[in-house]
Formats: C-alpha cells, sequence, structure tokens
C-alpha cells in the first residue's frame, strides 16, 4: 500500500514536470513564430520547414527512448489501419493546426491567435465525452470555462483586436486550429497505436510538414535569402525545443493523463507566452493580465481536482496497476 502511494505520488509529479515543460515550449514558439513572421517568412514555410527539421531532431530520442532502434518507427504489430491514423493525426496536429495558426497570425495577432487555440480543452471535453466516455462534471466544466477567460485577461485582448482588416477570417480561421488539435488528440487516445510517444511525434512531424511544404512550394512560395544569425537562431529554437520537445512531451503526457485532464494545463502555455513576451519582446503586464493567470490557477485546480479512470479501457488498465500494486 505505501509502495503504491509514493508510486501514484510520483507518477502525478512526473506529470506535471512533463506538462509544464511542454507547455513552456509551446509558449515559446508564439514568440520565435512571431519574431520570424515580421521578418518575412512565409507561414507555411516556416511551419513546414519547423517541422521537417523538428522530425528529424525526434529520430535521436526514438533511438535512446526504445531499445528496438529504428524498428520502433515501424512495429510489427503496426496495422494498415495504424499507418493511417499517424496520417490523419499529422495532417491534424502538424499541418492543420500550425498551418491555420500561421496563416490566422497574418491578419490577426499573436495574442488573438494564442486564445483561439488555446480554446482547444473546450472541445476536447466535448469531443472526449462523446466519443471517449470521459466524465465531464460540473466543476469540470466551470472550469474550463474560467480557463478560457483567464487566458483572455492574461494575454491582454485589446478592443482594436477585433477591428483589423481581415480580422474575422483570421479568428475563424484560429478557431479552426483550435478545433483540429482536439481532434487529433481525440483521435490519438480512440486510435491506441503500437507506436512511442516519441515515434508518433515523429511520424506525425514528418507527415504534415511533407503537407506544409507540398502546398507552399506548390503556391509557388520561397524560402528568404539574406537571412542573419539572429533569424535562424530563433527559427532552430522554434525547430528543436518548441517543436520536437514540445510535441515529444505533449505525447508523453496524454500517455499519463486523459485527454480532458491533459489538455486542462494547455492553459499554463498562454502565460508563459505573456512572461516570455515581456522579457523579449518589451509586451508589459498590466494587473487585468495578473487577475487572468490568478482564474488560470482557480480553472486548473476545478479541472483536475478529482481525477477519475477517463473511458473504460483506462479504468481497466488502473484497476489492474492497483492490483499489482
Amino acid at each position: 500500500m505505501i509502495s503504491g502511494f509514493h508510486s501514484h505520488r510520483f507518477g502525478n509529479a512526473s506529470f506535471l514536470i512533463t506538462l509544464v515543460a511542454s507547455t513552456f515550449l509551446m509558449g515559446s514558439s508564439f514568440v520565435a513564430g512571431k519574431i520570424l513572421l515580421a521578418d518575412g517568412i512565409s507561414p507555411m514555410l516556416l511551419v513546414g520547414w519547423r517541422f521537417f527539421v523538428a522530425a528529424l531532431a525526434t529520430l535521436p530520442l526514438v533511438l535512446l527512448d526504445d531499445y528496438r532502434g529504428f524498428a520502433a518507427l515501424i512495429p510489427p504489430r503496426m496495422k494498415l489501419r495504424d499507418g493511417a491514423m499517424v496520417v490523419v493525426i499529422g495532417l491534424l496536429q502538424t499541418a492543420a493546426v500550425m498551418g491555420l495558426l500561421f496563416l490566422a497570425m497574418q491578419s490577426i495577432s499573436a495574442s488573438t491567435a494564442a486564445i483561439l487555440l488555446f480554446t482547444n480543452p473546450i472541445w476536447v471535453a466535448v469531443l472526449g465525452r462523446i466519443f471517449l466516455g470521459e466524465s465531464l462534471h460540473r466543476a469540470r466544466v466551470a472550469g474550463l470555462g474560467l480557463g478560457i477567460l483567464g487566458v483572455i485577461l492574461a494575454i491582454g485582448l485589446g478592443a482594436h483586436s477585433f477591428s483589423a482588416p481581415g480580422a474575422i477570417a483570421g479568428e475563424l480561421i484560429g478557431l479552426a486550429s483550435a478545433v483540429c488539435w482536439a481532434s487529433a488528440t481525440i483521435v490519438n487516445k480512440r486510435a491506441n497505436l503500437p507506436l512511442g510517444s516519441w515515434a508518433l511525434s515523429f511520424w506525425q512531424m514528418l507527415t504534415g510538414s511533407i503537407a506544409l511544404l507540398t502546398i507552399a512550394y506548390g503556391a509557388g512560395e520561397h524560402w528568404p535569402t539574406g537571412l542573419g544569425p539572429r533569424q535562424w537562431a530563433w527559427f532552430l529554437w522554434l525547430a528543436v525545443p518548441a517543436s520536437t520537445g514540445s510535441f515529444g512531451l505533449w505525447f508523453v503526457a496524454l500517455n499519463k493523463g486523459g485527454a480532458t485532464r491533459t489538455s486542462g494545463y494547455l492553459f499554463l502555455a498562454p502565460v508563459f507566452t505573456a512572461v516570455l513576451s515581456f522579457f523579449i519582446l518589451g509586451t508589459a503586464l498590466s494587473w487585468i493580465q495578473a487577475f487572468g493567470g490568478v482564474l488560470i490557477a482557480l480553472a486548473l485546480w476545478l479541472v483536475n481536482r478529482e481525477i477519475p479512470a477517463r473511458n473504460a479501457r483506462e479504468r481497466m488498465d488502473e484497476a489492474r496497476a492497483e492490483g499489482e500494486a
């Protein structure tokens, strides 16, 4: 019993560390992406090459994580259906989510785009209830609502965000990116793929990046010449820590917790964006943004104060684990 208690506490601590690291890296990607877009790099090419490099950077992690080496990328138990699901996740998680997000940032601010993207937990909770049978109690619904309000305040959304040219179209595109992310989360949980977290991260980034690069070059776009060390440094940060790190850790977190519980912590990412923007871009934090941070903390408590098994299969796994302890 004692051993099981300590194991449970260690598991929760590991889950929290994974989520904080993942959301910090996600938050930093908005700052890096905003800088590179301002320097004239096409959104589709930026996202496409970002995740192509990120996929290559993931390969050493696949080898370190699994004793089977490159065989872990295509395990013997993997079927044609599993491969199709990996492609779907890649098209949703990388191509659709990030492609639409950076496209939206051409007509709306990064803050508005972040707010729209991180409405994802609401869509995950709703879709998780429909397709995974995950619990959706009143406290969790209230927490998700407070979290969205807290994100709006913490990011510092202004009225001018809605009056800019093309803002409505950009907002719809940004909202579509959030729905695509939620869909990818649900597909990943339901597919129960025979792939490790890093292997799945590799494939979804590779397939998504190839799709984006095909679209970009097919439309006649070209990578700009004359980029300096500063731009390349930001690109490498965006491609490796903010992509390989954040997405890989995100899949690890999904395996540790349920879809609704894990996605609830996405509210931390825009908080990190606001903090990093203050230090890097010189964006000042107001008392309203600080109050938004308090609401986000309250939302996390409401969403995660009860941590039941997420669906029927996970309830069976938890019962088996308790029996072994």
